[in-house]
């Protein structure tokens, strides 16, 4: 049992720091302040996330604001209860006599001190030191605590600080990662057993993925630069799956728990119940996190009633084993891949893993046919927003499905229902499961035929016409030998696409009408929708200007008869490059806007991409060149720029060459550039305010009316609070329901307004911003 004693009077005795104190400043503000206004502040998280160390830290800091002493009490080691209490009065000299209660005794001594006593790794011993803590701070109205714990003690007077892991990445270019404070603190504790090492252009990348493996965790990666005393950082990488085996050598003179990661989780397991295990185990299934209604279905049963889950989820995120995160309308619970890594060992042990892995497998299954059905309506933002945030469970349901023998084609059809989410958010990736199960299922079946056409779909995403063509023949075979009309209609629409690409636009205006009219008789409104678009879009390229708008309103009418916004934007689209060729240019532009908004509001940034190259054509036809150069501008910089779009849209490309060419013509080379560069540079925010044409911008006005911090706009000043909590780009996503590469792009303005080059400045001048009343 560790205990600093601490002498009577002004004197402080604290623990003295060995190695370096990495980051951690905007926490270690928040603590000081949380212990300005209040008595008990809790400091949580997982286990080997520096919960101690920030504690001391703190403690230094304090520590002349506390004349009557700090003391620094270390539990760790404590195993009874009844020793609580004599831990505490050992840092004062002070004996307790068998018959008086340790508190009582501690109350006379401390009386009418202003002091600080901080408690560490509390969590053994929670319902004691929850008792103690409450005791004295009743009897002593100066004193304050400070408490280290992966449990909150739970009394009414605490405040608690949970600690996550340190930033991995930087943003901006891959160099601004190496000021990253879990890059700092690898090259550091690196450097104490290998002086010649340094993190160089060449090796960060390895050791950016090394520090992502390990989550941040700084015990993690204190034990993982040791090992780069006999491995290169290339080896230690590869050897990070096993790294319950690779990670144990930690110092001699640390506790027991901390010189091994399997140690130091094994603590977090022992304080969990016996189905709070369970649970944790079964969790490990998991990729991206899950809701409490996911884990409710597949985690439940076989020692788990459904009804309990919700208790020991709350047990698990309590104990700092589950991270809570903010989803669309739910909380979100994930594992750090550390911690999943164990509990993914303790269920391979229990020799159950299949079991619980077809659970997942079938749980998303089930997920994705629903996707299929819903995705044309009032439901289909929901449902894109669903599939989105749980990207990687579906990749690991596919993986299983197509690894596991017997169950390749529930693979093939879960990779099938999803064709609306690869078509939106990721077509090569969806055409690289596609291919894969068509690769396994090779028997002429509908199923077959469907996913035939919708890989075909993506291949014309990417200009891959050959393949393409291919498979649209062999899917018209096999659903002529079925009768399927539905993968007949669909073989038809694909291959309008084709068509279109080749320029074709007479025959692709044909097979887009055969569609139509099939999908009119098997009453498929979303085929109708996607058919009337690009066939409106056919006999506008053939001139054909009546009929193109007839067909335009009649999608725009399909597509509010249900409801439907994603879809409606391109029939808008599709109708406002008709109004442009028509020389209708007010109306076109109208139209785009309108159709902008809307991909707007579905985080639809391909379709936004084609709404600003089509008000690009628009602002040539207008002659206002100027406004050209920053549309372009706009179009090159994230999150607009996109190289996937209506695969019949590439045809169309050639305007905006032309355009540019004038825009170059009329402006000089030097004009041109200076408004694209200046175009490049708005933030999305702005971006969109140029591209609308809304009036003058807001002012920025205070914090305290609109929740914003000069110079950033009220999202900027959002997602820096959310970088300034260490937050990726993809966690920022998640929680704020917009598309990776929109944070991406706000990040990078961010950095770019504030003349920064590093994401823990942003939390460094917000932090800044916060003590003088500005955030």
């Amino acid at each position: 049992m560790a205990v600093v004693p601490l002498r009577a009077g002004a004197e402080h005795r604290l623990p003295a720091e060995v190695t370096s104190f990495i980051g951690r400043r905007r926490e270690t503000t928040e603590a000081r302040r949380l212990l300005s206004v209040a008595r008990l502040v809790t400091i949580t998280g997982v286990g080997g996330v520096g919960k101690s160390r920030l504690a001391l830290r703190v403690a230094l800091d304090v520590r002349r604001a506390f004349p009557g002493g700090v003391c620094f009490v270390e539990l760790a080691d404590v195993d009874e209860p009844a020793l609580i209490g004599q831990a505490l009065a050992d840092t004062h000299s002070i004996r307790i006599p068998p018959s008086q209660s340790p508190v009582d005794v501690l109350i006379e001594h401390l009386a009418d001190r202003r002091m600080l006593i901080v408690l560490d790794n509390c969590e053994h011993l929670l319902e004691d030191c929850a008792v103690l803590a409450d005791g004295l701070l009743r009897a002593l109205p100066d004193l304050r605590i400070l408490a280290t714990s992966r449990q909150p003690l739970g009394i009414a007077s605490e405040q608690t600080l949970e600690l996550a892991p340190l930033p991995v990445s930087g943003a901006g270019p891959l160099t601004c990662s190496a000021e990253s404070d879990a890059v700092r603190l690898f090259a550091e504790r690196v450097a104490a057993v290998r002086p010649d090492f340094a993190v160089t252009e060449a090796n960060l990348p390895v050791v950016l993925e090394i520090c992502r493996r390990l989550d941040g965790l700084p015990l993690a990666i204190e034990l993982a630069a040791v090992r780069l005393r006999a491995l290169s950082v290339e080896q230690l990488l590869q050897r990070l799956d096993d790294r319950f085996r690779l990670l144990t050598t930690g110092s001699r003179a640390a506790p027991p728990r901390q010189r091994t990661l399997r140690a130091l989780i094994d603590w977090s397991h022992d304080l969990c119940t016996a189905k709070e295990r369970l649970l944790w185990q079964r969790a490990c299934v998991f990729s991206d996190g899950f809701t409490l209604e996911t884990a409710e279905e597949v985690c439940s049963g076989d020692g788990i009633g459904k009804a309990e889950v919700i208790d020991l989820i709350t047990g698990l995120v309590e104990k700092s084993v589950l991270i809570r995160e903010e989803g669309y309308h739910e909380a979100r619970y994930r594992l750090l891949d550390t911690i999943r890594q164990y509990g993914r060992e303790r269920l391979a042990e229990s020799g159950e893993e299949a079991i619980w892995r077809r659970r997942h497998r079938d749980h998303y299954r089930d997920l994705a046919r629903k996707a299929w059905e819903r995705h044309f309506g009032p439901a289909q933002l929901d449902w894109h927003v669903r599939l989105h945030a749980e990207d990687g469970n579906l990749h690991k349901a596919l993986e299983w499905s197509f690894a596991e023998p017997g169950e390749a084609e529930t693979g093939l059809a879960m990779a099938t229902h999803l064709l609306h989410h690869w078509i939106r958010y990721h077509p090569r990736e969806g055409r690289g499961w596609l291919a894969q199960g068509l690769a396994l299922c090779t028997a002429p079946t509908v199923l077959r035929a469907r996913a035939l056409w919708g890989c075909a779909w993506m291949s014309l995403m990417q200009g891959d016409e050959a393949p393409a063509a291919a498979m649209l023949a062999e899917c018209r075979e096999i659903a002529a030998r079925t009768g399927s009309d539905y993968d007949l209609a669909y073989a038809d629409l694909c291959s309008g696409m084709l068509a279109m690409s080749r320029g074709e636009a007479a025959t692709a205006a044909v097979l887009y009408r055969k569609a139509a009219d099939r999908c009119r008789r098997l009453g498929d409104h979303v085929g109708v929708a996607l058919a009337l678009i690009r066939l409106c879009l056919a006999r506008s390229v053939q001139g054909r200007g009546e009929e193109a708008q007839a067909l335009g309103e009649e999608a725009v009418a399909v597509c509010e008869a249900h409801g439907d916004v994603r879809y409606r934007a391109y029939a808008l689209m599709v109708l406002g490059i008709e109004a442009w060729r028509r020389g209708e240019l007010q109306r076109a532009a109208a139209l785009q806007k309108q159709s902008l908004e809307s991909n707007r509001v579905m985080d639809d940034y391909t379709g936004c991409g084609m709404n600003l190259e089509v008000l690009t054509w628009i602002a040539g036809s207008e002659e206002r060149y100027a406004r050209v150069a920053r549309l372009l501008g706009i179009l090159k910089s994230p999150p607009w720029s996109d190289d996937v779009s209506m695969v019949e849209f590439r045809w169309l490309r050639r305007h905006s060459r032309v355009c540019e060419a004038e825009a170059v013509k009329a402006l000089g080379t030097k004009a041109f550039s200076a408004e694209v560069t200046r175009g490049a540079r708005l933030a999305p925010d702005e971006a969109a305010g140029f591209v609308l044409e809304l009036e003058a911008p807001e002012e920025p006005v205070p914090a305290a009316s609109n929740g914003q911090v000069p110079p950033l706009t009220r999202r900027e000043t959002e997602i820096a609070r959310l970088v300034s909590r260490g937050l990726s780009n993809k966690e920022i996503a998640s929680t704020l329901v917009i598309s990776p590469r929109t944070a991406e792009g706000h990040v990078e303005h961010i950095l770019d307004k504030l003349g920064f080059s590093s994401r823990t400045q942003i939390a460094t001048w917000l932090n800044e911003q916060t003590r003088n009343g500005k955030a």
